[in-house]
């Protein structure tokens, strides 16, 4: 096998699930049985481990690659600091919030608030990459302060509210009110775009690359 950790998903998950303690803090250098322990809560109050819900293998390299169905997988990546992570499909909601390091690489679709901000949080993602391979749920990389946020599909709507610093790019359709509130940071949206109310129209331009 070749380096890092796989999980692949034993049976579909029932319900929604949250992952924000799989890969927060220090994880990189983790062995297959010391994240297999790590927690997921899920919905009705009831927990589980990580080895519980899915095959865990591998050796650890910075790198783990998540398989299965994951789109009831909330908070996949919160708190990211280091690594890489690569999730072979689609998650739900919140994916990389609140993440400051390290690479996020969704192959499929987000739910709501991907590399956004806990709701007590002043601000959002410091730092890393998040990648979204397909589209993303409304309000990507709310208050972002650093980091990039790649979206290859398109944004159901409010694509980086009330940034800070950062960057999202955005391939397909940016949705409705795309950077609204923001005090700085960029939106880069490559498809259609929507000029929200709180900005003026300033000028055109096609650059050779980005």
């Amino acid at each position: 096998m070749s380096d890092g950790i796989v999980a692949s998903l034993r049976t579909p998950l029932v319900g929604r699930a949250d992952f924000g303690e799989v890969l927060a803090g220090g994880w990189g250098a983790l062995g297959a049985a010391e994240l297999a322990r790590r927690t997921v809560v899920l919905e009705g109050d009831r927990s589980a481990a990580l080895g519980d819900l899915f095959t865990v293998a591998g050796s650890p390299a910075g790198l783990i690659r998540l398989e299965g169905d994951l789109r009831s997988a909330d908070r996949l990546g919160a708190g990211l600091s280091e690594g890489v992570v690569v999730v072979e499909g689609g998650v739900g909601h919140e994916a990389g919030i609140g993440m400051s390091g390290g690479v996020l690489d969704v192959r499929g679709d987000t739910g709501d608030r991907a590399g956004g901000a806990e709701p007590d949080a002043r601000r959002g993602m410091p730092g890393g990459e998040l990648i979204v391979r397909g589209s993303a749920g409304a309000e990507p990389g709310t208050r972002m302060r650093r980091g990039l946020l790649v979206v290859a599909g398109d944004v159901a709507g409010r694509a980086g509210p009330a940034m800070i610093a950062g960057t999202v790019l955005v391939f397909g359709k940016a949705g409705r009110s795309p950077g609204l509130g923001s005090k700085r940071g960029s939106v880069v949206a490559l498809g259609a775009v929507e000029i929200p109310p709180t900005y003026r129209y300033a000028c055109t331009y096609q650059p050779d690359h980005v």
